[in-house]
């Protein structure tokens, strides 16, 4: 849910309809906020650098961004924003104070939420172009009569008020943060949507199932468990499963532990120490083949592992985890200071 807090669409630029063939032309990316999306203007004459301040035509005096990705040269027939120049004194003065004022209603809320006892977590407020209307972004895991808190938030503010619920995952983009690899969140950095994860992509990788190891900042599992799931599974096939026996240069034994993607199997054995073999020193046990008794070392645990049944609430079950729609049954409010019906429950 990228487009949560996007403020108007930029201008297309305008471009000569007789073209019919694709030209090169100047494109910059910029971003709105810090965890916004990136979005392709055209920078016509402007060749602008990483971390500069421009101004977008967004139809309504222009909306400062802040360019993300260098001035390239590129070919594309389709249409873009308008880059109108660089930012200006006057202009960042303005969207400073754009800026002071969503911290004030934000503030505001948070009081409001706290004072009415509302179990609702208000994590961000946008104003449209002008300041007379205000959506806030909250997190809450059920259904919320928030008439109350509506009217408070309009009499202060003077504007209309929208409450929009988003999920777990979408207030993770939107507020930001560093994960445990010490970057920068990748759903807040270049990840456009939520891609559909499972505990069966920590299994192939042969994590431990610890919450602590595999759920990142929203509490669900983590969006880079995907990134390597097809090279394990590709790197896997032709290895013995844990737990089988297997014929080794060192006689019958029992695979212990993996290494995908060394393709090593360490086994155990009845009658001497484990040993460490290449996947190509191994085959399945032979028929007349005598079986060992030897148990499988389980993997170090670090902290509590949960239950298979729990980690399978951790991804929202297999089929349903990329959560990038808001929870179903959301409610919507605006008002200027009247009571706002709720929805029928």
């Amino acid at each position: 849910m990228s487009d949560l807090s996007a403020p108007p669409a930029p201008r297309p630029a305008q471009r000569d309809q007789s073209l019919t063939r694709p030209e090169e032309r100047k494109v910059v990316g910029v971003k709105y906020a810090p965890t916004g999306p990136t979005i392709d203007c055209d920078s016509g004459s402007l060749v602008l650098r990483q971390g500069e301040a421009v101004v977008v035509d967004d139809r309504r005096g222009g909306t400062v961004a802040t360019v993300s990705v260098p001035t390239s040269a590129r070919k594309g027939a389709g249409t873009l924003g308008r880059i109108l120049r660089r930012a200006e004194p006057h202009d960042l003065a303005r969207a400073q104070e754009e800026k002071r004022r969503q911290d004030d209603a934000l503030a505001f809320a948070r009081a409001r939420v706290h004072a009415l006892r509302l179990p609702i977590k208000v994590f961000r407020v946008d104003f449209d172009h002008g300041g007379d209307r205000a959506l806030f972004l909250f997190s809450s895991e059920k259904r919320i009569d928030f008439r109350d808190l509506v009217r408070d938030l309009s009499g202060r503010l003077r504007a209309r008020i929208e409450m929009r619920q988003v999920g777990v995952r979408d207030e993770a983009k939107l507020v930001g943060g560093i994960g445990s690899c010490g970057r920068e969140l990748c759903c807040s950095t270049f990840l456009p949507h939520f891609g559909p994860v499972s505990i069966k992509m920590a299994k192939n990788q042969r994590l431990v199932l610890n919450p602590t190891k595999v759920a990142g900042q929203c509490g669900r599992l983590k969006c880079c468990l995907m990134y390597e799931d097809a090279q394990y599974v590709e790197a896997s096939k032709g290895l013995p499963k844990v737990g089988k026996q297997v014929q080794t240069p060192d006689g019958v034994g029992r695979v212990d532990d993996l290494d995908i993607l060394a393709r090593k199997v360490r086994v155990l054995f009845m009658d001497r120490p484990p040993a460490i073999f290449d996947a190509s020193e191994i085959h399945p046990l032979e028929p007349s083949a005598t079986p060992t008794p030897a148990s499988v070392t389980p993997p170090p645990q670090q902290g509590p592992a949960l239950p298979e049944e729990d980690m399978e609430d951790l991804a929202h079950a297999d089929k349903d985890v990329s959560a990038s729609a808001p929870p179903p049954a959301a409610e919507n409010a605006e008002g200027r200071g009247e009571d706002t019906e709720p929805e029928p429950k």
